[in-house]
């Protein structure tokens, strides 16, 4: 793949270094959860802090101060409308300036450098000229169709899990953490900006070799999208199953009880739409094509924060229900 000329770019920016502490914190607290209970002891407030939903239900008593902080977990529509409208803002500005050639406004500008954004100066180097006959092919086009088509794939991804918080999912009585909802707001912020910040940029101007950003498509975008829609229509049928599992034939809601779901990755892991999550994420370092680190470091947090919930609710499920399927495991099938 070719190179930058002039390029400046830090190993541990301030992006990345948020994403892997947020990595390495949910490591942890996944490995102290797998550790025998009785061995550590049982700090009930963290326990409220790790969990939300019906693995509530599994952890230690709840102090009546835990239940201060208790917000519905309806509210997880409040994440993907943040989403849809601010990536759908970082979308918009970035295919206004990749065809206008308009540059980023000064704010933007300045947030993505204080978050650590490569600044690329493009050089003019004589020996090129002197060695090849014909222009030479950088990587410019490549991350900026690649940043563009994972900003979509992000914005596509809150839009349809907003679609399925307001008409596919029956919510009960849940909660959340007050501190998850302020996270889970900040997040989808954050995420969008970590995309754009790979964005090859001059300036304040985005820098892209060529007017024709298609002509820049390479095989791994393709890949990339098609394991993108594999992932998002699993993750889709996942949570109309788990949808229908209180409804009656006609679709009508008929109760907020829990029930073992079958079906589809149902059959191998017990909460397969936190897998499809993981792999959504990771067809976006694909589209990256391969060699970003800084979106593998959200997949990696994306990965232990999955894991930890797809953890607690195997414990949930096989707690509640005897004949609950064996061969199934919590989060990897066959292995986890």
């Amino acid at each position: 793949m070719a190179t930058w000329a002039g390029t400046e770019v830090s190993a541990l920016n301030p992006l990345r270094a948020v994403w892997l502490t947020l990595a390495a914190t949910f490591l942890l607290t996944l490995l102290l959860q797998l550790v025998p209970a009785g061995l550590l002891p049982t700090c009930a407030f963290f326990q409220d802090l790790i969990r939300y939903g019906k693995t509530k239900e599994g952890a230690p008593p709840r102090p009546a101060a835990c239940r201060a902080f208790d917000v519905p977990k309806r509210y997880f529509s409040h994440f993907y409308i943040i989403s849809v409208l601010w990536n759908g803002f970082l979308l918009w500005s970035l295919t206004h300036s990749l065809v206008t050639g308009a540059p980023f406004p000064n704010w933007l500008h300045g947030l993505l450098r204080i978050l650590g954004t490569a600044q690329f100066r493009v050089l003019l180097i004589n020996l090129y000229r002197s060695l090849y006959t014909r222009p030479v092919c950088l990587a410019g086009g490549e991350l900026a169709l690649s940043a563009l088509l994972v900003l979509a794939f992000l914005w596509l991804h809150s839009l349809r899990r907003l679609f399925e918080c307001l008409f596919v999912s029956v919510f009960s009585n849940a909660v959340i953490h007050v501190v998850q909802y302020w996270f889970g707001l900040v997040y989808y912020i954050l995420v969008g900006l970590t995309v754009l910040s790979q964005v090859p940029m001059d300036g304040r101007n985005v820098y892209v070799i060529g007017k024709n950003l298609l002509m820049q498509a390479r095989w791994f975008h393709i890949l990339g999208m098609m394991m993108f829609i594999w992932s998002s229509a699993h993750q889709y049928r996942c949570h109309v199953i788990l949808s229908n599992l209180r409804k009656n034939k006609a679709g009508v809601v008929i109760h907020c009880n829990h029930r073992i779901p079958f079906g589809d990755w149902f059959e191998y892991v017990s909460s397969p739409n936190y897998l499809a999550e993981l792999m959504i994420y990771i067809s976006m370092a694909v589209t990256f094509g391969f060699y970003n680190l800084t979106w593998w470091l959200v997949v990696t947090y994306v990965f232990f924060s999955q894991a930890l919930s797809a953890f607690l609710s195997h414990k949930f499920y096989k707690s509640k229900f005897i004949s609950y399927p064996k061969h199934r495991k919590a989060f990897l099938p066959f292995l986890f």
